[in-house]
Parts: C-alpha cells; structure tokens; sequence
C-alpha cells in the first residue's frame, strides 16, 4: 500500500534525523525512537501526529528524553 510505504518512508527520515540531532548511529536513534511516547503517538492514526513536519517530531523525542533525565 502507498500510505504504508509513505509511512515507513516518514519514520526512516525521522530515525536519520534523530540520529544526526543526538549523535548516535542510526541503529540507536532506531531503538531511542521506538522506545518512545512519541513512536506510539505516531501510530495512533487520532493523534494526528503523522500530519506534522519530520523535525517537530525529532524535537517532541528529544524533549521527552530530556524530561526522562529530569
């Protein structure tokens, strides 16, 4: 299906952002963002979450690992 291809396409340019903003290997930026609230809010189709741009939600994962550190 194209919305899954698009969708799958989506999440790798997250994870390649991700990866570039904390500094870790793309295979890590893959299990921080998976590991999050915001991975989950993404699937969640009523969120709306997959409307919004690639870099707001490489911030929203940061700002949640910031709020885990205190």
């Amino acid at each position: 299906m194209l919305q899954d291809s698009l969708f799958w396409t989506k999440i790798g340019r997250i994870v390649v952002r991700l990866s570039e903003r904390l500094n870790v290997s793309p295979e890590q930026a893959f299990d921080i963002f998976y590991s999050s609230q915001t991975c989950s809010r993404l699937h969640q189709s009523e969120t709306g979450l997959y409307l919004y741009g690639d870099l707001y939600i490489v911030d929203e994962v940061v700002r949640e690992i910031q709020m885990k550190q205190g």
